[in-house]
């Protein structure tokens, strides 16, 4: 019987995984450990259909070997080795997307911030609408979201919005918010008529966003030592008694520098623990930066950017267009996706992102070969 793994040579590995998730969801002591019972329920979810579809690639290319022998001796075989090819073929295209080599956080949930940039007042209003735009689109995709700090501005902008995103029980494994709104990682540029503009000027303005894998506690050990922790007096709304207890908490990672603040929350507890989330998230994409930027060109994502800096899209209300300009990705239907309609500007990224590690795997194979 034709094997898999000649054409999938991760086959086996993906059935031995799946074989250890199942065990592990088996044991009635997982549930106690409620972050960990959540990451082997969605990774058998990623799994599981990979391997239905391992199986059943296995049936096909069975049946066809026997459908070309026999068709020597009757015609009707013929016509069967013919259709099973095509099933066939479209069943490799399935699990060659599948089996893409792919970014490890993308079954985690997510942390976004949105920063005002240029623009004042402007880019934070703009930085509010786009706030709003994943909002709405999590909505409707089953997911929810959580502010844990935020510095807003008087006209209800913001300076800075940091939010945890996650996904609910029934959201399917490709669209799971780190996934997601990975692509969504730049600066953000828009064109419009400002609401604090009465000239009836076209500004340009930007906002840039940073997203980051929600990261468990138990997932990275942050050594106490290397904390340096500052509390504060709240200084923004957050209900009766923020601003007059030391409530606010700032989280300083001394190795690496990086600072979070949060002050929301009424507790000085709850704003620790949302510090260390974002710290945690923080120091895990500082680290994939760095690596990302060590790595050879052919390793990187074409469409995901390591550079915070970099433009990846603008907004023009005038002509109510959207465009991307790492794909080249151009709609007018700018209001509907700042209305959560992100659905098909979130596929052309899903699509231009696959390409590239399908195309960046065969390079990797094709050295090896020639290695």
């Amino acid at each position: 019987m034709p094997d898999p793994a000649g054409s999938f040579p991760h086959a086996e590995q993906v059935r031995a995984e799946l074989t250890e998730v199942e065990a592990e969801l088996a044991r009635p002591e997982l549930h106690s450990d409620v972050s960990r019972a959540r990451r082997m329920g969605r990774r058998h979810a990623e799994l599981a259909p990979v391997v239905r579809a391992l199986d059943e690639y296995e049936a096909l290319s069975g049946d066809l070997a026997t459908a070309q022998e026999l068709a020597g001796e009757d015609v009707s075989f013929a016509a069967e080795a013919e259709e099973l090819t095509e099933r066939l073929a479209a069943l490799t295209d399935q699990l060659t997307r599948m089996l893409a080599p792919r970014d490890p956080h993308d079954s985690a949930d997510a942390l976004l911030e949105i920063k005002s940039g240029e623009g004042g007042e402007e880019s934070a209003l703009f930085a509010g609408d786009l706030l709003k735009m994943y909002t709405r689109y999590g909505e409707r995709i089953g997911w929810s979201v959580q502010v844990l700090d935020d510095q807003p501005t008087d006209l209800g902008g913001h300076k800075s919005v940091t939010v945890a995103v996650q996904a609910g029980s029934g959201v399917a494994p490709e669209l799971m918010p780190y996934g997601v709104l990975k692509f969504e990682g730049g600066v953000h540029r828009v064109q419009r008529v400002p609401v604090t503009e009465s000239q009836g000027r076209i500004h340009t303005s930007a906002a840039g966003v940073l997203v980051m894998p929600d990261i468990e506690a138990d997932e990275l050990t942050i050594n106490d030592d290397d904390l340096r922790i500052d509390v504060f007096r709240a200084s923004g709304p957050g209900g009766q008694g923020v601003n007059t207890t030391d409530s606010a908490v700032r989280i300083t990672h001394l190795p690496t520098g990086t600072v979070v603040s949060c002050q929301n929350q009424r507790s000085q507890l709850q704003n620790k623990d949302h510090a260390m989330r974002m710290l945690r998230a923080r120091l895990v994409a500082l680290a994939e930066e760095e690596e990302a930027r060590s790595a050879a060109e052919a390793r990187r994502s074409q469409v995901r950017t390591v550079d915070r800096s970099e433009r990846i899209r603008t907004y023009n209300f005038p002509e109510n267009r959207i465009a991307d300009h790492r794909i080249g990705y151009k709609a007018h239907n700018l209001d509907a996706v700042l209305n959560g309609r992100l659905d098909e500007l979130v596929a052309a990224l899903a699509e231009a992102d696959l390409h590239a590690r399908l195309e960046a795997a065969g390079e990797q194979s094709a050295a090896r070969v020639d290695g």
